[in-house]
């Protein structure tokens, strides 16, 4: 059975990068009916938080990406860790270092003066025929892997193609610290084997990594996963995505009013193509995923593209999923909905003109709050030669039949009237009315104001 993981550290908020990594390992399994594990990788105990732990799994939750297993935590792991690096120190795999630190220090110092590449030099490697020193009292030893000197770590990866590193270019990295802590290359190699993952997806940057895992698992004759790295994520700069390119925690997606359909179609689409297809359900990419049609080149994130992938899913939701989440952002504003228009309504009336839910709860600000139109933009819309025609309008507004049609009627005979093209009103009541030089057809927005609201934003421009 194919079985994937998502492995984040806690060590900060779950970003775009960590979600595609994700999207594209539960679509790996989903695929293929098999098994997709989240592990947390907190280990790191300096930097690991309960609060990035929530962070990841509030978005995981968010976006929707369900995993069969876990979430597993290395932290409560570690007796099993401590059996396997006795085994392979009773193999001879691994054995205790007792270099100190400021000894290593040194080593690394001659090697850069040398403009040698700074590794360790295995002193404390066992070697046939090899005599080593008594340990040093008061130091305790960390444990290293005993890395094969010779020949060429190789693998098949599912999205870079063939990669050969040779084993002398490897070091014996640390298993697991003077404290007894093990490190990461090694906890991630028992935990695949463990778990039984049979394709880890995980970005470029990992790369390095794999050479040494897979020696490790060799070591412990356990199987060895495929691997497919992930090209990194660049800003619409060309650099890689960073903070400064505006929000990349994917919570911060979800406030800033994005759907999580449309965050999910997007990030399918950062490295991965079916054809020239943009817009895909959940369903669809489950049914097409393949690893095949994964680029090895570097994705750039556009948020423009983001924005309309998100408008055609809000243009698409129901009114009854839109009308809560733009509740919340109002509320959270201290609009009382209770003053002013049917809410479904004005969702329905304005939601084609917005690509965010912020957007669109900005678009609906002034229907439940009081408009202060921007004095200059009244003097650049509304001259004399309009104002009568305005007056006018208003006192038809009075009487006419409150409903679109009617007051689109009524706006047409008025500007006839008084021989003025649509622009010359249409703009003027805009502005009075909402603040907003361009908002849905001005009969529509009327109708959806109400008569009492119109006609008292009115009052003070009819003369």
């Amino acid at each position: 059975m194919i079985c994937t993981r998502f492995a984040p550290s806690p060590t900060g908020d779950l970003h775009i990068g960590g979600a595609r990594t994700a999207l594209f390992s539960w679509a790996y399994a989903r695929h293929h009916g098999g098994k997709f594990i989240l592990r947390i990788e907190d280990t790191d105990l300096a930097r690991s938080t309960p609060e990035a732990v929530r962070a990841i799994l509030d978005g995981m939750a968010w976006l929707g990406l369900a995993h069969d297993e876990g979430p597993f935590y290395q932290t409560r792991r570690m007796g099993r860790y401590r059996e396997v690096l006795a085994q392979m120190l009773a193999a001879g795999t691994a054995y205790h270092c007792y270099a100190t630190p400021e000894e290593l220090e040194a080593l690394r110092a001659e090697q850069e003066a040398k403009r040698e590449k700074p590794r360790y030099d295995g002193r404390w490697r066992p070697e046939p025929g090899k005599v080593l020193p008594s340990a040093p009292p008061g130091v305790n030893p960390v444990v290293r892997f005993r890395s094969p000197r010779e020949g060429i770590v190789t693998w098949d990866d599912l999205v870079k193609g063939r990669i050969e590193i040779a084993n002398h270019e490897l070091d014996d990295l640390v298993l697991a610290r003077a404290d007894g802590t093990p490190t990461y290359n090694f906890c991630v190699v028992v935990d695949d084997w463990d778990m039984g993952i049979t394709h880890v997806l995980r970005g470029d940057d990992h790369v390095n990594n794999t050479p040494r895992q897979i020696n490790i698992l060799k070591a412990l004759d356990a199987p060895i996963p495929r691997y497919a790295h992930l090209s990194m994520i660049l800003g619409p700069d060309g650099k890689k995505l960073s903070k400064r390119h505006g929000a990349v925690s994917v919570m911060q997606y979800a406030e800033d009013g994005y759907l999580p359909e449309a965050v999910i179609n997007y990030l399918a689409r950062l490295g991965w193509s079916h054809g020239d297809d943009e817009i895909f359900s959940r369903e669809k990419l489950v049914e097409w995923f393949s690893l095949d049609h994964i680029t090895a080149s570097s994705a750039q994130f556009d948020f423009e593209k983001l924005k309309w992938i998100n408008q055609h899913y809000m243009k698409e939701a129901p009114v009854e999923r839109l009308e809560p989440l733009v509740v919340a952002r109002l509320e959270k504003r201290g609009f009382d909905l209770a003053r002013g228009p049917d809410l479904k309504a004005a969702i329905t009336l304005y939601v084609d003109r917005c690509n965010t839910l912020e957007a669109l709860a900005k678009a609906l600000e002034p229907l439940y709050t009081p408009v202060a139109p921007d004095a200059g933009l009244i003097r650049q819309h509304l001259d004399d030669s309009a104002r009568p025609a305005l007056a006018a309008f208003a006192t038809g507004l009075e009487t006419v039949a409150w409903e679109a049609p009617a007051i689109g009627e009524l706006l047409k005979a008025t500007l006839k009237a008084h021989g003025l093209k649509m622009p010359r009103l249409a703009m003027p009541l805009r502005i009075i009315l909402t603040g907003q030089a361009h908002t849905p057809s001005v009969d529509t927005v009327i109708t959806l104001i109400g008569r009492e609201t119109v006609l008292a934003r009115l009052r003070e421009y009819r003369s």
